[in-house]
């Protein structure tokens, strides 16, 4: 195996467990790499204003990849790399397919616009969410005609999120049938929400983007670590992949090693075997 001189690391199930934070043994783990000369960069889904915390807390210098690598910026220099957008046209199809579900309450839609959360309107679900992303949502009333009144808005994502895992990964099935992988990317991180974005916002090809065109690396010099189905583009790239512990089988099955879970400070076992 090739040198690893990069180490990309999803947050939610990875650095991140129940408190939200990145334990001192996760910190001590990045920083000894770090002290080898290996660059370290997050991907996340998160909002980019969400995730500048966790790029602070393990002292990255790299561009941070947000919304699955919608967007990436360096927070030191605010310079943005790229931003795609999810398509209007899809964004409002998308609306009106989860028009009905949304409407009963059973699902309650989040639009992510300059790096701003908007929905409907402030429910439990949104104020959950809003309060581990730490950000302050913005209602605005119906979303289609919000939309509509504001065509020169970018949609970064959307975001579906319910209480019942059942239907989220109904719905998702519904609509990866219906899409085509270049038109929409559709994703999963945790089984109460699905997200959309433009078709090459996923974390392999922002790693990708930041390993190679930024820093001249090749795959096999790229190490990543993530937990769930977003991860699996940015596990597939890499040279070096692991997954956490508590990842699905068949995420478990794309990497070349799992490592113990989140709240076992998986990332530092797995960065003591593959770069200590």
């Amino acid at each position: 195996m090739a040198a690893i001189r990069l180490l990309v690391l999803d947050i939610d199930g990875t650095i991140a467990g129940e408190t939200n934070q990145v334990t001192p043994q996760v910190r001590e783990a990045i920083a000894a790499a770090q002290a080898k000369g290996i660059q370290v960069a997050i991907a996340t889904g998160r909002m980019y204003q969400a995730a500048i915390r966790f790029h602070q807390a393990i002292g990255s210098t790299l561009p941070l990849m947000a919304y699955q690598g919608a967007w990436i910026q360096d927070p030191s220099t605010q310079t943005r790399y790229r931003h795609s957008p999810l398509p209007r046209p899809y964004a409002l199809e998308l609306l009106h397919l989860l028009a009905e579900a949304e409407a009963e309450r059973t699902l309650s839609i989040h639009l992510y616009i300059n790096d701003q959360l908007h929905v409907r309107e402030i429910i439990a679900d949104t104020r959950d969410y809003a309060k581990r992303s730490q950000v302050e949502p913005v209602a605005v009333g119906e979303l289609i005609p919000f939309l509509e009144q504001n065509p020169r808005l970018e949609i970064t994502k959307l975001l579906a999120l319910s209480p019942e895992p059942k239907l989220t990964r109904v719905l998702l099935q519904q609509l990866q049938q219906r899409y085509p992988a270049d038109q929409i990317y559709l994703t999963q991180s945790v089984s109460e929400f699905f997200e959309a974005t433009h078709p090459l916002a996923n974390k392999g090809d922002a790693v990708k983007f930041v390993a190679e065109t930024l820093l001249g690396l090749k795959a096999e010099e790229v190490m990543t670590i993530g937990d769930n189905f977003n991860d699996a583009a940015m596990l597939q790239y890499a040279g070096c992949a692991v997954a956490m512990g508590e990842a699905p089988t068949a995420v478990q099955a794309m990497a070349d090693w799992t490592a113990p879970g989140v709240e076992a400070d998986g990332v530092a076992a797995a960065i003591d075997k593959f770069l200590l």
